[in-house]
């Protein structure tokens, strides 16, 4: 595109509310066993006893690995809920939250609950691996709203499996959409302890709209000669002459 003088621009900031809140749901959804009561009293079976045990929230740590915007948010509304946050990121950055940045060993042995939010790279493919997972605590839960290849999902289903591992909360998959007739993963999806949303955490009437509007816009704002709000290649900005923002 840039050879081509094409502008390329995109909207990564459009529905961080909606995954910090997804995220939060999803872990009150696994350790508060939501999902699991839910099904159980629509299969007709009231008992309390039937569940897990149970944990109080208040006191127990989030580790966040990657500390970027949406992050930063889940950790706003963690702290409210009583959790000591802990993250770790490339950069070790704490953009001025205060946040306690921590190597990735660290947080994945002293966290009780790890909450995905880092970029799939080749350096984070399968980041939680066998090992990574070996190093947890055995209540610990994990949840993933960032892209499904962080984790080795055969290598999660043996830790739940083992007993070594609380319990799973996914809306990313690797593939996607997931196999659920798979033979050997297919039994991970119905586990009582795995709670799984089809990449929905993105998803709201306000998240769509503003996409669509922020798009539309980058659009409106190059055939006006203007430099869009966020650009990829901003040299070809330069070159077609677009007014700097």
């Amino acid at each position: 595109c840039t050879r081509r003088g094409i502008v390329v621009s995109y909207v990564p900031d459009y529905c961080i509310p909606e995954v910090a809140d997804h995220t939060i749901a999803l872990l009150l959804g696994l350790r508060r066993n939501i999902v699991f009561l839910d099904q159980q009293i629509k299969q007709g079976i009231y008992d309390l006893s039937a569940a897990p045990s149970m944990s109080r929230l208040q006191g127990q740590t989030l580790g966040l690995v990657g500390f970027g915007r949406i992050a930063r948010a889940v950790r706003f509304r963690a702290v409210s809920l009583g959790l000591r946050v802990v993250a770790t990121s490339a950069s070790g950055n704490d953009h001025g939250t205060g946040c306690p940045m921590v190597t990735l060993d660290e947080l994945l042995s002293t966290s009780d609950l790890v909450s995905l939010h880092c970029p799939l790279t080749d350096s984070t493919h399968h980041l939680l691996d066998e090992t990574a997972l070996a190093s947890m605590k055995s209540h610990a839960v994990v949840v993933n709203t960032s892209r499904g290849a962080l984790i080795d999902h055969h290598a999660a289903w043996n830790a739940l499996q083992q007993g070594n591992l609380g319990g799973l909360a996914l809306d990313v998959y690797d593939p996607e959409p997931p196999n659920l007739k798979d033979p050997e993963l297919g039994p991970l999806f119905r586990d009582p302890r795995v709670v799984a949303t089809p990449h929905a955490a993105f998803l709201s009437r306000e998240s769509v709209a503003e996409l669509r509007r922020r798009t539309a816009q980058a659009i409106v704002d190059v055939v006006e000669g203007r430099q869009p709000e966020q650009v990829v290649n901003p040299s070809t900005c330069e070159s077609l002459g677009l007014e700097p923002r």
